[in-house]
């Protein structure tokens, strides 16, 4: 009989250690009891039932999806390339069990359906220079569409958007052409305050009949310094003025 008495021990010992379950501190254990739940449990150690327990492990961690590029004709009629990332994890994990049958696909596929849709309402100047405004929009549908899920997306970001050749080359030459743009204008507002400056000194010059004959004087100092044989300078009419007096 001691056979026997060994055989229901080794029973016993496999029906316990059945029963054990362990969960990472970054893990829930979501448990079924004859297909109904009962809920999430972890992290540590703890005991379910044999054969009439079930449990599925559900990761809490962030989860970062990498959004394949995606091409999307924009709202002025402009064909891109768009790729992102989206960064969620999982607040409820028996939502994420019992709601949807595979979370992370779904909310991929939500993921990319909503970029195509966010960059098709779009017009490139806003892809291009708006990208803060369009994460948050995208952020903001996704996170709505997975709530139900027990999902939470944190983050979505552009990552990068590429143009066609033809437009790249339409954009670098409008970029060459507004940086002329910008460079005559530049100087034309130095050539502009040069002559106001010139119209103040000769104001404050013809204001004073000696200021005009010293700076007259500094000239020919400058000029003689050059060690020139033939100094020919002209003689403004203003001093012929002064001499006359």
């Amino acid at each position: 009989m001691e056979w026997y008495y060994w055989g229901i021990a080794l029973i016993l010992l496999i029906f316990f250690a059945s029963a054990i379950r362990i969960v990472k501190e970054y893990e829930r254990g979501v448990i079924f009891r004859l297909g109904r739940l009962v809920g999430a449990k972890g992290p540590g150690l703890f005991f379910i039932i044999p054969v009439l327990d079930s449990m599925v492990k559900v990761d809490l961690r962030t989860v970062t999806y990498d959004v394949p590029a995606q091409e999307v004709v924009t709202k002025d009629n402009v064909t891109v390339k768009v790729n992102a990332v989206v960064y969620y994890r999982v607040i409820d994990p028996a939502k994420a069990v019992t709601e949807v049958y595979n979370y992370m696909y779904a909310t991929a596929q939500i993921a990319q359906t909503t970029l195509r849709s966010i960059i098709g309402q779009a017009e490139l100047d806003e892809v291009l220079s708006e990208r803060e405004k369009l994460n948050i929009r995208l952020q903001h549908i996704i996170d709505e569409a997975t709530n139900p899920w027990g999902i939470k997306v944190t983050a979505v970001e552009i990552k990068d958007v590429e143009l066609p050749e033809e437009m790249r080359r339409v954009m670098a030459m409008q970029a060459e052409a507004e940086r002329e743009r910008r460079s005559k204008i530049i100087r034309a507002e130095g050539e502009y305050q040069a002559a106001m400056k010139l119209k103040e000194a000769s104001d404050v010059l013809a204001q004073s009949e000696g200021a005009l004959f010293l700076r007259y004087l500094q000239t020919l100092n400058e000029v003689a310094a050059e060690k020139n044989t033939t100094i020919i300078l002209p003689i403004p009419v203003e001093l012929l003025k002064i001499y006359k007096k």
